[in-house]
C-alpha cells in the first residue's frame, strides 16, 4: 500500500483543495433541510414572523406588557426597544411602515444579537401572551364569564367602563408581583416551544394593529429563505463539479505514474523475473488492476471524505432538531454496520479469485489469438473452445457471487430507509400533537436521516470497490516490488571506445533461477573481431544460453564473461547492450512499417545505411516487389510476412544498428540454402571488423566459420574449424552425417 500511497503525495495540495470544497458541499447540504424547516415552522405556520419579541410594539401594548415584568425585566425589554414619537428624526422613515405612529408612539427593537434575543424573546412571549389573553376575553363576554387567568378576580366582574389594566396598573407593587409570579409560573408549566408558538400569534395581531402587511412579511420570509436554498444549492453543484473534476484529474495522473513505473518496472526484468509473472498477467496488471486503482481513487477523494461530515453533521443537526428521535437513526446506522460488516467478510476472499481468473482467461485468449493457424492444423478447434469456457465460467460464477452477494445492499438498504421514514413519521406525529415537535422540524429530521443513511450507502459503494481494489493494489504491488535479479553496480567502468570486440567466456557455468542442475557447465572460449565464431549441437545442448548470457538476459552463476577484457558485470547495461547487434531465435517485428522496423535499431540511421543492411540481409528483393516499398505495412507481430521475411528484416534491423558485435542467434533457419549461402558472403564482406556470433544447427552455415563451439549436454565437447572438428569431435562428427554427402565429408 506504501508504494501505492507515494503516488498520492504529489496530489496532496489538489486533494486538500477537495477536501475543503466538500467540507463547504456538505455544509451546504446539510444547512438545506434547516432552511426547509423554516420554510415551513417560520414562513407558513408563523406567517413569516420569526420571534415572540416583536420588531414593533405600540406604546399601550407595550405599557400592558410593562406590567406583567418585574423591574428587571422592565429595564432589560426597554434597553432593547427605542421610541419613536411623533417628535422624533426618524418619525417620517418609520411612518409608512408603522401608519399607527401617527396616532401613538411606537418602540422599535433595536438590532440585536442572538444571545440578546435569546433574553429578550421569553419575557416578551409570556408577557404579550397575556395581555393578548386579557383582550381577547374582554372582547367576547361569552368566554371571560368564569376565567380568573390566575389574576386573582373574575375578569366579569369588572364593572362596566373600567379597564383591567389600569386597575391591575392601580394595584400595590407586592400585589402586581404577586401576579407577575402566578403568570410566569403559568407559562411555565407549558413549555417555551408551545409559549413561543402561541405568542407568535399575538405578535401578529401587534402587526395588524400597527398597519404593518402581515401577507408581506410572510412572502418576504418565504422568498428569501427560498433564495438562499437556491444559492445554497448552487453552491453544492458547484462544489460537487470541481471535486468530481479534481478527484478524476488526480485519479487519471496516477493511474498514469503507476502504469509508467509498473511498464518501466517490467521493462527492467530479466529473463528470470518473466519467469514469475505471465504475460498475460502482466498486462492485466498494467490495464485492469490499475483502472480498479484509478476507480476507487476518484471513490476515496468524493465519498471517504464527504460521508463522514455529512453523516456526522447530520447527526448532530438531527440531534439538535428532535433528541427524542435520534434512537431511530442509531437503530438503523447499526443495521447498515452489520450488513455491510457481513458483505465485507464475504466478498474479500472472492476479489482476489476474481483478479486471477482474469489472468487465467487472459492467458486463454491470448494463446488461441497467437496459436490460431497451429490450432486450426491439428483440428482443435472444440478442444480450444471448451477450455476458453471453462476459463470463462469460471470467472463468470464467481463474478455472479460476488455480484449476488452485493446486490442483496440495496434492498437492505431501501428498506431501512423506508422503515426509517416510515418510523420518523409515526414517532415524529406522536411528538407534534404533544406539542413537543414542530411540523416543519419532523421534515427536517427525516431529511437528515435520509443525509446519514446516503452517506454510509457512499461508503458501501467504498467498500464495494475497495477490496477488489486492495486486491489489485497487492498486484501491483508485487511487480513493483520485484527487484531485477540483474542490476549495475553504483559505480560500472566503462568499456573501452572504440570497441576491439573481443568475447572471452573464463569457465562459465549457468543454471536458471530455481534450477537445481546447471545447464552449462565450464564454458571457455574467446570469440575475436573480424572472425566468425559458431556453436552448433543437438536441441538444448546450451547454444543459445551461451550467446544470451553475452547480453546480460542472464547472468553467470560462476565464472566471468568479458568484452575486451572487462567484466560484463562490471560495466553499465546499457552501454553493454549499445555494442550488441541481436536476432533472436524467434524473430519479432512490431506494428509499423518496414522502415519503422528498421530504424527501431537506429531511428537516425541514413536511408542508404536502411538500404545496404536490407541487401546484405537478402531482404531487397521482397521488400522492392511491394508497391510501397520500406513505407509498406507490418502488422502487430509481423504476422503479414513470412517467416524468412521476418528473419531477414530482424538481420537488418541488427545491421542498422552497426554494432561491434553481432549475435544471430538459430535466425536463418527459415531461409533456403541459397539464400544462406548469399546472406553469409555478404555478411563476410561487411562484417570485416566485426565479432560475429552464430547459433546454428546447420552444418553448411558454419563450415566457413574461424571458430567452431560444439556443445552437448551444456559443455563444450569440440572447438575447432570444420576440417579439425571432424577428424577429433565425434559428436560434430554425426551432426555433419546427417546433412552432408559423404563427397562433402571428405
Amino acid at each position: 500500500m506504501k508504494k501505492i500511497l507515494k503516488y498520492a503525495k504529489p496530489h496532496i495540495p489538489l486533494i486538500l483543495v477537495a477536501i475543503v470544497l466538500l467540507f463547504g458541499q456538505a455544509n451546504a447540504d446539510l444547512a438545506l433541510p434547516d432552511y426547509l424547516s423554516k420554510i415551513v415552522n417560520t414562513g407558513i405556520q408563523q406567517g413569516g414572523v420569526e420571534d415572540p419579541a416583536p420588531i414593533a410594539i405600540s406604546n399601550s401594548t407595550m405599557e400592558r406588557c410593562k406590567l406583567f415584568m418585574n423591574e428587571t425585566e422592565k429595564d432589560l425589554v426597554l434597553s432593547k426597544y427605542t421610541a419613536i414619537t411623533n417628535i422624533s428624526n426618524e418619525y417620517e422613515d418609520y411612518l409608512e411602515d408603522y401608519p399607527l405612529l401617527e396616532n401613538e408612539s411606537v418602540f422599535i427593537q433595536n438590532k440585536l444579537k442572538s444571545s440578546e434575543l435569546d433574553e429578550l424573546n421569553p419575557i416578551m412571549a409570556k408577557t404579550i401572551m397575556t395581555v393578548s389573553i386579557i383582550e381577547n376575553l374582554l372582547n367576547n363576554a361569552s368566554l371571560a364569564g368564569n376565567i380568573t387567568f390566575g389574576l386573582g378576580f373574575n375578569v366579569s366582574a369588572i364593572p362596566e367602563g373600567m379597564d383591567v389594566f389600569t386597575i391591575l396598573g392601580n394595584l400595590p407593587q407586592a400585589n402586581r408581583t404577586e401576579i407577575v409570579d402566578m403568570v410566569t409560573s403559568e407559562f411555565n408549566a407549558i413549555g417555551e416551544m408551545v409559549l413561543f408558538q402561541a405568542a407568535i400569534n399575538s405578535v401578529r395581531q401587534e402587526y395588524t394593529k400597527l398597519g404593518m402587511d402581515t401577507d408581506q412579511i410572510q412572502t418576504r420570509y418565504v422568498i428569501i429563505a427560498g433564495v438562499w436554498m437556491l444559492l445554497l444549492t448552487l453552491a453544492s453543484v458547484t462544489c460537487t463539479i470541481s471535486v468530481a473534476l479534481i478527484a478524476s484529474r488526480t485519479a487519471a495522473t496516477m493511474g498514469k505514474e503507476i502504469r509508467h513505473d509498473l511498464f518501466e518496472r517490467v521493462e527492467s526484468f530479466a529473463s528470470a523475473e518473466f519467469d514469475q509473472f505471465s504475460t498475460s498477467s502482466l498486462i492485466t496488471r498494467t490495464t485492469n488492476d490499475i483502472t480498479q486503482v484509478q476507480m476507487v481513487t476518484v471513490l476515496v477523494i468524493r465519498m471517504v471524505f464527504y460521508a463522514p461530515i455529512m453523516g456526522i453533521g447530520g447527526v448532530i443537526r438531527a440531534q439538535g432538531k428532535a433528541p427524542s428521535l435520534s434512537w431511530i437513526i442509531g437503530l438503523a446506522v447499526l443495521v447498515l454496520i452489520c450488513v455491510i460488516i457481513t458483505v465485507f467478510i464475504i466478498s474479500v476472499p472472492k476479489f482476489k479469485i476474481n483478479q486471477k481468473l482474469i489472468d487465467r482467461l487472459n492467458l486463454v485468449a491470448r494463446e488461441n489469438l497467437s496459436g490460431m493457424m497451429v490450432i486450426r492444423a491439428f483440428n482443435m478447434q472444440e478442444f480450444e473452445e471448451n477450455r476458453f469456457d471453462k476459463a470463462n465460467v469460471d470467472l463468470t460464477a464467481v463474478s455472479l457471487f460476488i455480484n449476488r452477494v452485493m446486490v442483496v445492499l440495496m434492498p437492505v438498504m431501501m428498506l431501512v430507509m423506508n422503515g426509517l421514514v416510515i418510523a420518523i413519521i409515526w414517532q415524529g406525529a406522536h411528538e407534534v400533537a404533544d406539542f413537543n415537535m414542530q411540523v416543519g422540524d419532523m421534515m427536517a429530521f427525516m431529511q437528515y436521516a435520509m443525509q446519514i443513511v446516503m452517506s454510509f450507502l457512499m461508503l458501501t459503494m467504498l467498500f464495494i470497490f475497495l477490496p477488489r481494489s486492495s486486491v489489485s493494489i497487492g498486484r501491483i504491488e508485487e511487480v513493483l516490488k520485484t527487484k531485477p535479479t540483474i542490476i549495475d553496480k553504483e559505480t560500472p567502468e566503462e568499456l573501452p571506445s572504440p570497441l576491439e570486440g573481443v568475447i572471452e567466456f573464463r569457465d562459465v557455468s549457468f543454471k536458471y533461477p530455481g534450477a537445481e542442475q546447471e545447464v552449462l557447465q565450464n564454458i571457455s572460449f574467446t570469440a575475436k573481431p573480424g572472425e566468425t565464431t559458431a556453436f552448433i549441437g543437438s536441441t538444448g545442448s546450451g547454444k543459445s544460453t551461451v550467446v544470451n548470457l553475452i547480453p546480460r538476459f542472464y547472468d553467470v552463476t560462476s565464472g566471468k564473461i568479458l568484452v575486451d577484457r572487462k567484466n560484463i558485470r562490471d560495466v553499465d547495461q546499457h552501454a553493454l547492450r549499445d555494442n550488441i547487434g541481436y536476432v533472436p531465435q524467434k524473430s519479432l517485428l512490431f506494428s509499423g512499417t518496414i522502415e519503422s522496423n528498421l530504424r527501431y535499431a537506429d531511428e537516425n540511421a541514413s536511408t542508404e545505411t536502411i538500404q545496404i543492411a536490407i541487401e546484405v540481409a537478402q531482404a531487397k528483393e521482397f521488400v522492392s516487389s511491394k508497391p510501397e516499398g520500406i513505407a509498406s505495412t507490418i502488422s502487430q507481430g509481423g504476422s503479414n510476412v513470412s517467416g524468412g521475411q521476418k528473419q531477414r528484416l530482424s538481420i537488418a534491423r541488427a545491421l542498422v544498428k552497426g554494432s561491434q558485435i553481432l549475435i544471430l542467434d538459430d535466425s536463418v533457419s527459415a531461409l533456403d540454402f541459397k539464400t544462406d549461402a548469399a546472406l553469409r558472403r555478404a555478411l563476410k564482406e561487411t562484417t570485416k571488423n566485426t565479432t560475429l556470433l552464430i547459433v546454428t544447427q546447420r552444418i553448411s552455415t558454419v563450415m566457413n566459420a574461424e571458430q567452431i563451439i560444439v556443445m552437448d549436454e551444456g559443455r563444450i565437447v569440440g572447438k575447432g574449424t570444420h576440417k579439425d572438428l571432424l577428424k577429433t569431435c565425434s559428436t560434430y562428427q554425426e551432426i555433419a552425417q546427417s546433412q552432408l554427402a559423404l563427397e562433402e565429408l571428405a
